[in-house]
């Protein structure tokens, strides 16, 4: 196999409004890529080939044919290939996907990975509307304000069914994740103050979103861009040695997964009615990425970036993962194993709620982010003896699933 290495990335800062900045989706992508190409100190011509992931900039920002972009912000980059990747919040993974097999089937040595997604140019019903296109649209979500937080409800009342959930957990893997995210630079909340009682059921200091889901159990709607360059063994050979390094120091993928499911969410739970398991195939996308990692189990690796789009997303990633039992995910919130100093990190850089999810850009940020804990470069938000981390992103009411192992040594 001719295996894939991270050379480099960036994201932008997640705080950042570029709307009301005057700029544009062109602005936030070639501010993104030009970071990516300076941190990984290649030039911008070794670019081979690009990706992009992105979900619904048609919508929210008139714009298509993204791909295009790469040969304004370098010209050297004019003629490149390029396409675009759509999976819902799972188009960043399919992105890297894409530019992964372009290097292992020996296409191309050097391809570049950008996702990105403007959100906040838009009121805050018209932004669930065009989210909703990612829902089974006229067969789901009909009679709500807002179709993802009424769907994620769902799935919280069905773990509520099988094996009964309580919300102080729920809220608890918020308040770690925002806290998280105050030692994230680029996290959207780092900010952000939480007046006591804000993560209990006080209906006034956390009011209700849709059914269970609070306004604290929910991901921040988010501008921003995350990009990567990936290489081919050999390219990576030579770029370990002009830094002085083994090839063994720099980030490689080792492993991934990649499942897809009915667009109906309930569909998906019929076909695991009576299972323990509310979604199979997302216990098969850890799995997969696993052993095609050569790991036996998620604790063989360091850590975890997970999809939150809401508490209950990374609920249900804890169990599927393996991590606990089923249904018993909360003894990992409980005993402080997810903790940022536990003993299996979940969502250090603050993950979805805590720093911020551009849709487009979420599977190529958290590829970032577990690229440069290994790597020693996380920061503030470092994960202590961090060697390799698992990334687990969700499109839609887990339609898509995506999860890469990333990791340095052999």
């Amino acid at each position: 196999m001719n295996h894939v290495y991270i050379l480099g990335g960036a994201q932008t800062d997640f705080a950042r409004n570029w709307h009301r900045e005057g700029l544009d989706l062109y602005a936030m992508f070639s501010e993104a890529l030009q970071s990516a190409v300076a941190d990984a100190g290649i030039e911008p011509q070794q670019i081979e080939v690009g990706h992009v992931g992105n979900f619904v900039a048609d919508l929210f920002a008139g714009q298509g044919l993204i791909g295009g972009f790469f040969g304004h912000v370098y010209p050297e980059l004019s003629s490149i290939p390029t396409s675009r990747h759509e999976a819902a919040c799972a188009s960043g993974s399919m992105a890297m996907l894409g530019a992964m097999r372009d290097i292992e089937a020996g296409h191309y040595s050097t391809a570049c990975v950008v996702g990105l997604e403007l959100m906040r140019n838009v009121d805050g019903r018209t932004g669930a509307e065009y989210l909703g296109a990612a829902a089974f649209r006229g067969q789901e979500a009909m009679d709500c304000d807002f179709p993802w937080p009424f769907l994620f409800d769902r799935i919280t009342e069905e773990y509520e069914q099988r094996h009964g959930i309580r919300p102080e957990h729920l809220a608890q893997i918020a308040q770690i994740n925002f806290a998280n995210a105050r030692h994230n630079p680029n996290a959207q909340t780092r900010n952000w103050e939480f007046p006591p009682g804000c993560f209990t059921q006080d209906d006034a200091l956390n009011p209700v979103i849709e059914g269970r889901v609070r306004k604290m159990d929910c991901g921040q709607i988010t501008d921003g861009a995350a990009c990567l360059i990936l290489a081919s063994e050999n390219v990576a050979r030579v770029h370990a040695t002009a830094l002085g390094l083994r090839l063994e120091d720099i980030p490689r993928i080792k492993g991934w997964g990649h499942h897809s499911a009915p667009l109906l969410l309930e569909r998906k739970l019929a076909l695991s009615k009576g299972q323990p398991l509310l979604f199979p195939h997302a216990q098969a996308t850890f799995r997969d990425a696993l052993q095609r990692a050569g790991y036996a189990d998620i604790t063989d690796v360091d850590g975890l970036e997970t999809h939150d789009c809401f508490s209950v997303t990374e609920y249900m990633a804890i169990d599927h993962s393996g991590l606990t039992p089923p249904g018993a995910s909360w003894q990992a919130v409980e005993d402080g194993r997810i903790a940022r100093d536990g003993s299996f990190p979940v969502n250090a850089s603050g993950g979805l709620i805590g720093l911020g999810h551009p849709v487009g850009a979420t599977g190529v940020r958290m590829a970032l982010d577990c690229a440069r804990q290994v790597s020693g470069r996380a920061g503030d938000t470092q994960i202590r003896d961090a060697r390799n981390m698992i990334t687990f992103n969700v499109g839609g009411s887990t339609t898509t699933c995506a999860s890469l192992v990333i990791g340095v040594g052999e």
